[in-house]
């Protein structure tokens, strides 16, 4: 049976990427503060950055600012990722982030939102409301989900970093890694991962060996700061996996977004090889 993360192994293989283009449409970047306006950013971002994607990651609130018509932008952006991968013959995964995160009745409507009606393959929830809460977007396990974890922004320190004492242990540890270890622990299907920013190498160091066979969504690599080769090193697993990397600003604002995504990958994989000699 395939899982979240083995269809998304397949198509990393496939592009020979760890990149993640995010479609985040910011209303500054567009000709017209419209949900058409929105649609064609993306739509302009999806057929020249595909060959190069490992996945898509459409960010929900750049959209639902458009009320019904964003909603309906964001489901046609779905469908020409579906229509690239198709063009290609391989499937792009769609990660919608939307970090929800919510008591498990609502949860069961969020997830046949964001799966059945949107179509979207995974999504970014936070954890906070516990195992409950999740089990809802991982009862399929073709379906992935990933947790908040260790956050890019600054702010994340305010509550992530507190030491927490877990129920029968008697050492604490950072918020951060007792996340980690849960996930690890709720991923029976191989569709739990988490997202550690790649504005903490030394933390996301800590992350990964708190949980080696994890997939990591790791944003902040270019515009929030974070370096591209200290991010690779500290966050990829042993069989140089396990990492995927969001990009928006630097690609979709820049003169030639094809030419930006293909040097970003092409980094990528020099650094990858680097680091296994």
């Amino acid at each position: 049976m395939e899982t979240f993360f083995s269809f998304l192994e397949k198509r990393i293989d496939d592009s020979s990427s760890l990149l993640c283009i995010g479609l985040d449409p910011h209303i500054s970047d567009l000709k017209e503060p419209t949900a058409a306006s929105a649609l064609d950013f993306c739509l302009t971002l999806v057929k020249q950055t595909a060959r190069y994607a490992a996945a898509f990651k459409p960010n929900a609130a750049f959209f639902e600012v458009f009320g019904a018509e964003g909603w309906t932008a964001l489901k046609h952006v779905i469908e020409a990722v579906r229509e690239e991968s198709d063009r290609m013959g391989s499937r792009i995964p769609i990660i919608l982030d939307a970090k929800r995160g919510d008591i498990s009745s609502t949860a069961e409507a969020y997830a046949q939102s964001a799966f059945e009606s949107l179509g979207v393959d995974c999504i970014t929830l936070n954890p906070y409301l516990g195992k409950d809460s999740i089990e809802p977007f991982i009862k399929d396990a073709e379906k992935g989900v990933f947790l908040l974890c260790k956050t890019s922004n600054a702010g994340s320190m305010d509550l992530q970093n507190l030491l927490v004492m877990p129920m029968g242990s008697d050492m604490p540890m950072p918020l951060y890694i007792y996340v980690a270890k849960l996930a690890q622990q709720w991923n029976e299907k191989n569709n739990v991962g988490v997202v550690v920013g790649a504005t903490h190498p030394q933390i996301m160091e800590m992350i990964r060996a708190a949980a080696p066979d994890l997939w990591f969504l790791s944003p902040g690599v270019g515009a929030q700061g974070g370096e591209l080769e200290m991010t690779l090193k500290s966050g990829l697993r042993e069989d140089g996996k396990g990492l995927l990397l969001p990009m928006s600003r630097s690609i979709s604002r820049a003169a030639n977004p094809a030419k930006a995504a293909a040097e970003i990958r092409d980094q990528i994989l020099h650094v990858r090889r680097e680091l296994k000699k």
